[in-house]
């Protein structure tokens, strides 16, 4: 089999070294396509990958097509594949906003097409993805892509009304869980401990926590209430979290972003 990878930016990088990794395809099986030529040696140096500067180049003859572009370049890109495509490709999408009906009406009625909501954490093999496809993917095709997005992180196949919910939880909150860290690290600073500590001290606590949720399956309030102890320093901190619109805020951010996915 044959994978043609569209755009070698930060995220294409990820899918591809998670791809390699699982085994599903060798290096000498992946062509990526960039406009660039330092991005396209990078990734030939990185994986050992063969590279083009024509998208059609990298799109024909391949089993599946991932479009690792920004959406604002769909337009010009997937003229530049459709003529190229064969037969029961299938495509994968990372494009937020672009829906499985835009794809289609792009591509061709009968394509195969997955949508795809990945996240930065990608980059360090704990990437979270949303995931749906339209009635042209077999089960086993999309099987086999659920595989392939495993080798850097988990996946969820979700419904394609549900991929906005999917941005704000997972795609855009990567960004809101660093601001977290950089809050605490801040607040650690004010109460005199190094900023190298406390950063690493904060990530390290919101790892463990996020751990525990997994781990233990039990829901995060839960988690919570075990280290609230009555009269203890931290029912003290939640209470002052509370007053300032903690829990509002982190919803009207989401919201926030959720709008703004299905205006694209």
């Amino acid at each position: 089999m044959k994978l043609g990878v569209i755009g070698l930016g930060n995220m294409a990088s990820a899918m591809i070294g998670g791809i390699i990794a699982s085994g599903l395809f060798k290096p000498d099986e992946i062509t990526g396509s960039d406009p660039g030529a330092d991005q396209r040696q990078k990734a030939e140096k990185s994986f050992g990958i063969h590279t083009c500067e024509g998208n059609a180049d990298a799109a024909k003859n391949c089993d599946y097509m991932i479009l690792a572009v920004k959406p604002q370049i769909y337009e010009k890109v997937l003229p530049e594949i459709r003529t190229a495509m064969k037969k029961d490709q299938v495509i994968i999408s990372i494009a937020p906003g672009k829906k499985l009906g835009y794809l289609e009406e792009q591509l061709a009625q009968d394509a195969k097409i997955v949508r795809l909501m990945p996240n930065t954490p990608a980059l360090v093999g704990e990437g979270c993805t949303g995931v749906c496809r339209n009635k042209n993917v077999s089960a086993d095709e999309f099987d086999f892509v659920l595989k392939m997005l495993s080798g850097f992180g988990k996946a969820f196949e979700v419904k394609e009304n549900q991929m906005d919910a999917v941005v704000a939880v997972s795609g855009s909150s990567p960004a809101y869980v660093f601001m977290l860290i950089d809050s605490m690290a801040d607040g650690a600073v004010a109460e005199g401990l190094d900023r190298a500590t406390a950063i690493k001290m904060a990530a390290q606590a919101v790892l463990g926590s996020a751990k525990m949720v997994i781990e233990t399956g039990k829901h995060p309030a839960e988690l919570k209430d075990m280290v609230c102890s009555p009269a203890g320093t931290t029912i003290d901190a939640v209470a002052a979290l509370e007053k300032g619109g903690f829990r509002s805020s982190v919803m009207d951010a989401m919201r926030a972003c959720a709008e703004k996915s299905r205006a694209i």
